[in-house]
């Protein structure tokens, strides 16, 4: 019996991906659709890293080719091809990495380091090449998270290595300084750090970076905004009313330089009691998605109030990495790609494709 083709052709067309909600066709993420007796093979190329999810795209596909008459073996192989997006006008890509992303939040206490540090290895479990770069100058956290001691290298004293931990590259003042050692530096000394870290530091090959933020909106927060290349920015918020005030505030700052808000991630939102599983909002319910509906932005994930998160985060072992099985970091795994597909869905940087045309007079 042979294989009617449109029927092939219309089966995969109506294949959605449900991560973006959209017909995998429709992001031109088909190709190579072949047909040969009674099987059919295609490839799937995905714009976000989602390692994760390659079982269920091979099951989504099987199911609906085998609908086909005809049809009895399905092979899908699935690829992942992250791209340099678009940043703020007149600001260029940095050498090494695809795509940056702040994570912020306007005030101190909400979890926000912890996120950041999460958000990363999930990402990197997803199969991105990641890195993390703690921006918070006076209270860097980076090093005790990811469990990682010691400096970084510089192969010519120019510049440094960045450090590992957990599979993913990073770099803290913390690596540069003595623990207890207080930063008593004005803000064009803080900010002056903060682009040399940056800036010096040898990224190989990242498709992310994340940049971990300090609260607030003051110098530091600033200069990331205006002078280096932000794909997006994530907000992290409890749902208390003055943490979302704050929020506000970060939220919109980016907004008014160009940076586009890739959603909103409520931390602490449920706390559930270990003896007796009594359920209670500490911090309030639902102020994520009033500021969801008065910003326009998506809500990416409510995390809950729970200890293992900040037993996890301190002993260098954060909950991506020391429980990858577990509900939570799933929860910040299914947050990471749906960052990455905010970010995929946005204009690719073309910079890269065109040569620097400098007219003299001659």
């Amino acid at each position: 019996m042979s294989i009617d083709r449109a029927l092939v052709d219309a089966a995969v067309a109506a294949v959605t991906d449900p991560n973006t909600g959209a017909p995998y066709a429709a992001a031109k993420s088909i190709r190579n659709v072949v047909v040969e007796g009674d099987a059919v093979s295609l490839q799937v190329t995905l714009g976000y890293p989602a390692k994760s999810q390659f079982d269920a795209i091979r099951q989504q596909f099987g199911d609906a080719l085998r609908a086909v008459p005809g049809v009895a073996n399905v092979r899908v192989e699935i690829s992942q091809q992250i791209a340099a997006h678009t940043v703020q006008r007149g600001v260029k890509l940095l050498p090494g990495v695809k795509n940056i992303v702040a994570v912020a939040s306007g005030k101190g206490g909400v979890g926000k380091s912890t996120t950041a540090v999460n958000l990363a290895l999930a990402l990197a479990s997803e199969g991105a090449s990641v890195g993390i770069l703690d921006a918070d100058i006076y209270g860097p956290s980076l090093p005790t998270m990811l469990g990682i001691e010691g400096r970084p290298e510089s192969p010519d004293d120019k510049s440094m290595n960045p450090m590992t931990g957990h599979g993913v590259q990073a770099n803290s003042i913390g690596f540069l300084i003595e623990a207890d050692n207080p930063m008593v530096w004005r803000g064009p000394m803080a900010t002056s750090a903060l682009e040399q870290l940056l800036r010096q530091t040898n990224w190989h090959e990242l498709d992310y970076l994340i940049v971990d933020m300090p609260p607030g909106t003051g110098d530091i927060q600033l200069t990331l905004a205006q002078r280096v290349p932000v794909t997006g920015a994530v907000i992290v918020t409890t749902p208390q009313d003055i943490a979302l005030l704050d929020a506000k505030k970060g939220l919109k700052m980016f907004e008014k330089v160009g940076i586009p808000i890739l959603g909103i991630v409520e931390n602490m939102g449920l706390h559930i009691c270990s003896n007796c599983g009594h359920e209670e909002h500490i911090f309030g319910a639902g102020g994520a998605e009033r500021m969801s509906k008065e910003y326009g932005v998506d809500v990416l994930g409510s995390l809950p109030l729970d200890i293992t998160i900040r037993e996890q985060a301190d002993s260098g072992h954060p909950t991506v990495a020391a429980d990858p099985n577990g509900r939570i970091a799933e929860i910040y795994r299914s947050i990471a790609r749906k960052v990455a597909v905010h970010i995929a869905e946005r204009a690719r940087d073309m910079s890269s494709k065109f040569p620097n045309i400098v007219v003299q007079n001659t």
